[in-house]
């Protein structure tokens, strides 16, 4: 491998663009407004259309090429599911004779949580931080992509590779995630970047899979007052608590199945999990609920099998369940173990951090963790192996929870790193497409 510590001496175009990432940031920051002010939430998944349109308003100026292209619903849609919108992806690209290179972004969001006390789509900057639902999990990432190619743009600054942005549906949910579609119809190009990583200096090591198990248990609905009458109504929800509780009975041996991923840096063996994360059913307080529905979330070692895992769960279920109630399972997610993704662009990826985020080489840990992701699809269909994760995420950004923020700082600092991966007069020897 190439000395990774050697300085790097960038050229005048070089330096003019990295200074144009700092003077250009507010017209970035206020596109990140546009993108969050777009709900993409999932479930149910109805913003994408909207959102394909705003990054067409917003790309076609940078000369990029775009298309459409939409996962038929007989793929992701689910039985019981909720009621949602077309699963829109935007494959948008700059054409020449460059090798391509792929940097996929998710434009889904998880549901805005409870406890926000600002508008979760309505960007709120205070002191550099940048508060909104999806500003570092990932549309912060996107904003500092398109900034990045904008200065190369503007700047005139040669390019070692010709940009392909992946933009896809149904990365925090779903049966049929977008960049699983792409990839099995050959959509990417080119090697990729996938932004829903973190602002650290990390080497993905690879992460667990994950799936939904949603269980529908149906009983027989009568008045209250005569509920408790037998051979009358079968009470969903009494009839739910025991399989409930066979669920977390199941929990200290999936718990005890470890992983040989590695975990991060001091942190505990990266083990299975399983918890119940929704439940809802009942529809008044006068009559005996006839339905109540639950899901199961899994996460599952690389070293698991999900058919073991999920039969596991089916079976323990159907074992409580009381005389009466009937059952019907649906798989309403499902997100594949990706394997190690390191390989042959990796070095100069982590040169490119180092100059973005100011890291040193010997801050860099290589590390797996018990997340999913999409990723997975795309090592399955056979079109890359190697995937290389950045992004915006930290342990303080609260990604998934209330006042989920990023900051004017990391957005400037990735958009460097990218606009300097992508860059001919950066590091050529540690370039494997030369």
């Amino acid at each position: 491998m190439a000395d990774q510590t050697a300085p790097v001496c960038f050229g005048t175009a070089h330096a003019k663009a990295l200074a144009g990432i700092e003077a250009g940031l507010d017209r970035t920051v206020a596109e990140l407004g546009r993108m969050i002010a777009v709900d993409t939430s999932f479930p149910p998944g109805e913003g994408y259309d909207a959102f394909a349109t705003l990054m067409e308003d917003v790309l076609a100026p940078l000369g990029f090429r775009m298309r459409r292209v939409t996962v038929p619903e007989a793929l992701w849609k689910v039985e019981g599911g909720p009621a949602s919108g077309p699963r829109i992806n935007l494959v948008a690209e700059i054409p020449g004779e460059k090798p391509a290179c792929s940097l996929y972004f998710h434009v889904d969001t998880v549901c805005a949580a409870t406890g926000w006390t600002r508008d979760p789509f309505r960007l709120t900057e205070e002191d550099g931080v940048l508060y909104g639902l999806g500003a570092a999990d990932m549309k912060g990432a996107i904003a500092a992509a398109v900034h990045a190619v904008r200065i190369a743009r503007e700047t005139g600054l040669e390019l070692a590779y010709r940009p392909q942005f992946l933009l896809c549906t149904d990365e925090e949910g779903g049966l049929y995630p977008g960049i699983r579609y792409l990839a099995e119809e050959g959509e990417i190009a080119g090697h990729l970047l996938n932004f829903n990583g973190s602002a650290t200096p990390r080497i993905w090591g690879g992460c667990f899979g994950s799936f939904n198990l949603q269980v529908t248990v149906e009983g027989h609905a009568v008045h209250a007052a005569d509920g408790n009458r037998a051979g009358r109504g079968v009470n969903a929800i009494e009839a739910a608590l025991p399989m409930m509780q066979a669920v977390q009975v199941l929990r200290p041996a999936v718990a005890s199945r470890i992983s040989a991923l590695p975990p991060a840096p001091g942190a505990a063996p990266l083990a299975a999990q399983i918890s119940i994360t929704v439940a809802n059913g009942g529809t008044c307080g006068g009559q005996v609920p006839d339905r109540f529905i639950f899901q199961v979330s899994r996460r599952y070692a690389p070293e698991e099998s999900f058919a073991a895992a999920r039969a596991e769960i089916e079976d323990a279920i159907r074992a409580a369940a009381p005389e009466g109630a009937r059952l019907r399972f649906d798989l309403v997610g499902h997100l594949t173990p990706t394997a190690d993704p390191e390989g042959p662009h990796y070095p100069r990826w982590i040169r490119a951090v180092q100059e973005g985020f100011g890291y040193k080489l010997d801050e860099f840990a290589k590390w797996g963790a018990a997340s999913a992701s999409d990723s997975g699809y795309v090592q399955q269909a056979g079109v890359a192996q190697e995937i290389i994760l950045g992004g915006l995420i930290r342990p303080s950004s609260n990604a998934h929870g209330a006042e989920e923020h990023t900051t004017r700082a990391d957005l400037a600092a990735l958009a460097k790193t990218i606009l300097t991966y992508l860059s001919a007069g950066f590091e050529p020897r540690l370039n494997p497409d030369l």
